[in-house]
């Protein structure tokens, strides 16, 4: 069942393969499928033998990370001279997977009237979030992050909020800069972050533009929040559970995890949030009650899978074609205890933006 739906500062911008299949990684239901880039068939990337044209080694030493350090953004003064709300929250909005397609993020974003024709916070006291997955396989992942980080002040000095969760990709490419191809203990032979981030669409444009304010920024992103009933989260997983059995335990743990700068404890968490299927299937539902009556909420959202796959009218791993399912909409299942947001953008799908409750 798929349900549907100021001048500011000056915006700086530069001009701008699937999910690898490491033995490591383990789906907790179905099989997994990768996804594919436009225009790219299912299977074509396999192993570590290739590395996409363009791709160089990355660093192998990463900053330390100060848990204690801000992110400097600036905001233009008649923003912060701005109105402020007379009372309560504005209407909440949730992203899906963006990876790196700042066109079509912008677009979205002003289609729901969120930011203006030059990109700018338009939206006064909404609330928005993002589910994650802001860089690997599209142009310009960089370039998205360095928008959410300027909606990001903009928004609060107008009295909304723009916020961000961690997905896995955020763990993957904080890893290639840090560990770079240093062996980690994948539980199923070598594997390495490097090759990892590859092989998942790591573009080098992103690499090369990436500065510590980014790593930083990355690092500290929450896991998961609760907001209206709404349980957010990237992943359509239950390995949150192993984190932490409130939503602030999960939040300082995986940041900690990050801190202590352990290669194999890291990979161990991208490992884990990459898991995905969870609410699919028979068995579903339970497994969304198991997070909701741990970290409240009365329904989970989430990205990291693309709809056209929990549709299940995908090609299989092996390499049969099917057609894609146009995903004009985020997609309610699991008894109607989950939302999906990922809109399948990389397999020339439609980046969601959507107004919860669904209808709001």
């Amino acid at each position: 069942m798929t349900q549907g739906a100021g001048q500011g500062p000056e915006v700086l911008r530069t001009e701008t393969l699937r999910d690898f299949r490491v033995p490591a990684y383990v789906h907790e239901t179905g099989p997994y499928v990768p996804s594919t880039p436009p225009g790219e068939p299912l299977g074509a990337v396999d192993g570590l033998a290739e590395e996409p044209d363009g791709y160089t080694p990355t660093q192998r030493d990463l900053p330390i990370i100060n848990r204690g350090d801000t992110v400097q953004v600036a905001v233009g003064p008649e923003a912060g001279s701005a109105p402020q709300p007379a009372e309560g929250p504005g209407p909440l909005y949730v992203v899906g997977d963006v990876h790196g397609y700042l066109d079509q993020l912008i677009a979205a974003l002003q289609e729901q009237g969120l930011v203006d024709e030059a990109g700018n916070w338009s939206a006064g006291t909404a609330r928005l979030w993002f589910l994650g997955d802001f860089t690997d396989r599209g142009p310009d992942g960089i370039g998205v992050i360095d928008l959410v980080m300027r909606l990001s002040a903009e928004a609060a000095a107008v009295g909304g909020y723009c916020k961000a969760l961690m997905g896995n990709h955020e763990l993957l490419l904080l890893g290639a800069k840090r560990f770079g191809d240093t062996p980690v203990n994948s539980g199923a032979g070598t594997a390495t972050f490097q090759a990892a981030w590859l092989l998942n669409g790591g573009q080098k444009t992103d690499m090369d533009r990436l500065q510590d304010h980014h790593l930083q920024w990355m690092a500290r992103l929450d896991a998961m929040e609760e907001v209206d009933g709404h349980l957010l989260m990237h992943s359509d997983t239950t390995a949150y559970l192993d984190y932490g059995d409130s939503i602030e335990a999960v939040n300082d743990t995986i940041r900690e995890t990050l801190t202590r700068n352990d290669a194999d404890e890291c990979w161990d968490l991208f490992r884990k949030l990459t898991r995905r299927f969870a609410f699919r299937d028979d068995g579903g539902a339970e497994a969304v009650l198991s997070l909701l009556d741990t970290y409240g909420g009365t329904r989970i959202v989430h990205g990291h899978s693309p709809i056209p796959y929990l549709l299940g009218e995908v090609g299989s791993e092996e390499g049969e074609d099917s057609p894609s399912p146009v995903v004009e909409e985020p997609h309610l299942y699991a008894d109607g205890l989950a939302l999906a947001m990922d809109g399948g953008v990389t397999m020339a799908g439609k980046l969601l933006v959507q107004q919860l409750p669904l209808g709001g």
